[in-house]
């Protein structure tokens, strides 16, 4: 019950999009198709994601593991998301390793590999998705500071004369 659920969160036009802008940037001949199942066997090794990492910052993991061991692989996956919440992927947006070594959450995935995209442009490589906000900083004058300081707060409305009178829901308490 609780799986289907996470399921059917599941985009497949965002999962073929991440992974078409992985073939882009990582130049591997990979099947982009976006079914669970192929996303799943494309990623699921972790050595595509390693070779992302290092396409957008070369040398960001040392060591990829090409054996299809369980541990193996679960390292990779750690090590790329590693490198994801060192490129700026907020943590909410990454995934846990077994959300894809045991195929549990492949949704989460795409989050974070569509998060990934979004900062790809910082690492001169095509991105996906909207592209970031910049910070968009404000400096007020210390004229402009005071004079917003003498906005009357009435200004905005009162609510004199508004009560909670005669609001009850429900039964009422008996003492």
């Amino acid at each position: 019950m609780y799986q289907s659920k996470i399921n059917s969160k599941y985009s497949e036009e965002l999962a073929q999009e991440s992974l078409e802008w992985i073939k882009a940037v990582t130049a591997e001949p990979i099947n982009t198709s976006g079914d669970t199942d192929n996303f799943f066997e494309v990623l699921k090794d972790g050595v595509i994601l390693c070779k992302l990492a290092n396409a957008l910052q070369p040398g960001s993991i040392k060591k990829i593991n090409e054996s299809k061991m369980a541990f193996k692989c679960m390292e990779n996956i750690s090590a790329f998301l590693e490198c994801a919440k060192n490129f700026g992927v907020p943590t909410q947006e990454t995934f846990q390793s077994v959300d894809l070594w045991e195929r549990q959450n492949l949704n989460s995935v795409v989050i974070c590999l569509q998060s990934l995209g979004r900062k790809a442009s910082n690492f001169n490589k095509p991105s996906i998705g909207p592209k970031e906000a910049d910070k968009n900083v404000r400096n007020f004058s210390d004229e402009q500071l005071r004079a917003g300081a003498n906005v009357i707060s009435l200004q905005y409305g009162s609510n004199k004369g508004a009560t909670q009178s005669g609001i009850n829901f429900g039964n009422t308490r008996h003492m």
